[in-house]
C-alpha cells in the first residue's frame, strides 16, 4: 500500500473509534444500556460516517487540518455532528442538542487522543513507569 493510502486508514480508524465512543457517551441511558444492540447500532453507523467524510476530506485542501491538533479536534466534532445527524433523531426536545453534544465530546476526545498518544505514547509510558516501576 502506498504512504497516502496508509496514511488515509490511519485516518479512518482514529475518525471511527473518537465518534462511535462519543455516541455511546452522549445517547441517553447509554451506561444502562451499554450492551444494547440498538445503541452500539447507531454508535458505529456514526463512526462509519465519521470515518468516510474523514477520509474523504483527506483529498481536499481541508486535509491540512489534521496535522494541526485543534484544528484536527474540530474538524472530528464536526464530522461527528454531521455523522450523528444522518445516524438517528435526536432523543432531547430541543432538535440537534444531541448531536452537537456528540460532536463536542468527540472533538475532546481526538483532542485528549493528540495529547496521550503524541510520540508513540510518551505521556502514557511516563506515568505507566511512574507507577509500575
Amino acid at each position: 500500500m502506498s504512504n497516502e493510502w496508509t496514511r488515509r486508514v490511519k485516518v479512518f480508524i482514529q475518525r471511527f473509534w473518537q465518534p462511535t465512543s462519543a455516541c455511546m457517551t452522549c445517547m441517553p441511558g447509554s451506561w444502562g444500556n451499554i450492551a444494547s444492540v440498538a445503541h452500539w447500532t447507531i454508535a458505529f453507523k456514526t463512526g462509519l460516517l465519521t470515518g468516510l467524510l474523514a477520509v474523504l476530506l483527506t483529498f481536499t485542501p481541508a486535509a491540512k487540518l489534521y496535522g494541526n491538533r485543534h484544528g484536527n479536534a474540530a474538524l472530528v466534532g464536526v464530522l461527528t455532528a454531521i455523522g450523528d445527524v444522518y445516524a438517528h433523531p435526536g432523543h432531547y426536545r430541543p432538535p440537534y442538542v444531541e448531536h452537537v453534544l456528540t460532536g463536542v465530546v468527540s472533538g475532546l476526545l481526538a483532542l485528549l487522543a493528540s495529547y496521550l498518544f503524541e510520540d508513540r505514547a510518551r505521556r502514557i509510558r511516563a506515568v505507566w513507569r511512574r507507577v509500575f516501576g
